[in-house]
């Protein structure tokens, strides 16, 4: 009998637990990031000089994590310079604790951008995320990624930079295209 009892609460445990967390989570967590779905082309430009960007988003593990893969091949600095090339991989997840999303990016460079969604428009065409955290770079530094849907096809990519102490200065902008 004490087993049967114990049993039966440890499930009204389980249960009040789940429903707890499910009536915290929003509808749909992933609500404003949806309209990055898919493979991206454009042009980029910034401190790196000018280059062709590549960006892809999908949904990973039944849609409880989006991923993003961007890679920018920048043209020679000289006639007889190699193109540069940047990539990185980044993982969105929404951390119910926090009720946010959080996006992990990590770069060729050895850099890793932890984010937080810091704003969204009420259209949902503008989002805002902010570094928490950056690995490997010299402490103070901050970083921001921001998105402007300027069509459901087209895409403005910023990516800021804030030495220490200082504000925000664009480090490059990438229009796109989705392609698919």
């Amino acid at each position: 009998m004490k087993r049967a009892a114990v049993v039966l609460r440890a499930s009204a445990m389980a249960i009040a637990i789940a429903l707890g967390g499910a009536a915290q989570q929003p509808d749909d967590p992933w609500a404003h990031l949806r309209v990055l779905i898919g493979k991206w082309e454009g042009l980029a430009a910034g401190v790196p000089g000018k280059g062709v960007s590549t960006r892809e988003y999908r949904f990973e593990l039944n849609e409880r994590f989006l991923s993003e893969h961007g890679k920018i091949v920048w043209e020679p600095t000289s006639a007889a310079g190699k193109a540069a090339v940047h990539e990185d991989f980044g993982w969105f997840s929404y951390d119910r604790n926090l009720k946010k999303i959080v996006w992990r990016q990590f770069h060729d460079e050895g850099f890793v951008n932890e984010y937080t969604l810091d704003s969204a428009s009420a259209d949902g065409k503008s989002l805002d995320f902010v570094s928490v955290r950056i690995e490997n770079i010299a402490p103070g530094w901050r970083a921001k990624e921001s998105f402007r849907m300027l069509s459901a096809d087209e895409l403005e990519a910023t990516f800021w930079l804030a030495a220490p102490g200082k504000d925000f200065e664009a480090f490059v902008r990438s229009h796109l295209k989705r392609v698919k």
